[in-house]
């Protein structure tokens, strides 16, 4: 591992460099990685591997012909390396776990029932493992259980692949009885494309993770956007002013200079007047959303997140519920003036 300094921590981190692909093949070489779940991380995640030359199959519900047709479509082939889940679970032997964390929780007896001895069980979360006494799902104590986790949504996993950037990830085992759980995690890990992988434990990754979605990743980002947006309008601002003053100019513009070189260089990069201004207000909104976090991470450490995600996503008419959210959000005024705004980028009217 090479150590690196993250502001004046020092900690060890997997690279390209200390674990090659070719290093990360030979590992795998006797292995069949059976993708469970065709649905988010499982796509991307089976097509680097895929690309990697490492042996992949997919596990999937025939009944759910969406996921089934869209694995078909993807060049998976039925009775070859497209299978029911069982079947791909027998056939496997790191087993990739990949559905939803309900969906995880409901399947667990038949992927259990499966499941071989020596067999690698692989999540890209916490949740299932961690929240155990709420999902039922409790290994058998003759597998190893391990982690990949990509910092990014499965879209980005195989965007940035393709476009040979790849993404940072976290690892961790959590049950190693083969006593070649390490090694395994980390060869998955390289072959699914990560730039470079960090040590974490499950219940650190779980935690930070939905923390982080709740915060700034989606929550936190969306309602202050719809604050601000509404303050803005409250004053007699335009739909179009207040959108790209609220949202146009942050993902268009500022969060690639942040992207790039750091927060500090693209205040150093904006005007003095601005520069000014959002060094003084940050302390404010850091003072404001304190409270906020604290009460957000004490939900997500005590199983409460975890008890509302497993209930609602597990109720038969939740994607009715979430559609309605979701309708709701993207007809609000502030999202139907983006759909106007973003139409109008020069390369919109290129096409």
């Amino acid at each position: 591992m090479a150590k690196i300094n993250f502001g004046g921590t020092k900690e060890e981190v997997i690279t390209i460099k200390e674990f090659p692909l070719a290093k990360a093949k030979n590992i795998l070489k006797k292995e069949v990685v059976a993708i469970i779940g065709y649905g988010v991380q499982g796509p991307a995640q089976a097509m680097n591997m895929k690309d990697n030359g490492i042996k992949v199959i997919i596990g999937q519900a025939k009944e759910d012909k969406f996921y089934w047709n869209k694995a078909k479509k993807d060049g998976w082939i039925p009775g070859k390396t497209l299978f029911p889940i069982e079947e791909a679970v027998k056939r496997g032997t790191i087993i990739q776990y990949l559905v939803s964390d309900a969906a995880q929780m409901l399947l667990w007896p038949k992927v259990k029932a499966n499941l071989k001895k020596g067999d690698a069980l692989y999540f890209s979360h916490g949740f299932s493992i961690v929240y155990s006494k709420q999902t039922k799902v409790v290994p058998p104590k003759d597998v190893d259980v391990i982690m990949v986790a990509p910092k990014g949504s499965g879209t980005s996993v195989r965007r940035n692949f393709v476009d040979g950037s790849g993404i940072n990830s976290s690892f961790a085992v959590y049950q190693d009885y083969t006593g070649r759980a390490l090694e395994r995690t980390l060869a998955v890990g390289i072959g699914i494309g990560s730039g470079f992988l960090f040590p974490t434990t499950f219940q650190m990754e779980v935690f930070s993770d939905l923390t982080g979605e709740r915060g700034v990743l989606m929550g936190a980002l969306a309602g202050m956007m719809e604050a601000q947006y509404n303050e803005l309008r409250k004053h007699g601002h335009t739909p179009s002013e207040a959108f790209n003053e609220t949202v146009e100019e942050l993902t268009q513009s500022l969060i690639r200079l942040v992207g790039e070189n750091g927060m500090d260089w693209m205040y150093a990069n904006c005007s003095a007047t601005a520069q000014r201004g959002a060094l003084d207000w940050r302390h404010h909104f850091r003072k404001a959303v304190e409270p906020v976090f604290a009460k957000l991470y004490k939900s997500v450490a005590t199983g409460k997140e975890t008890a509302i995600v497993l209930k609602a996503n597990s109720a038969p008419d939740y994607k009715t519920k979430l559609n309605a959210e979701l309708k709701e959000m993207r007809e609000s005024e502030m999202w139907q003036a983006g759909a106007a705004v973003r139409a109008l980028r020069p390369e919109k009217r290129k096409k």
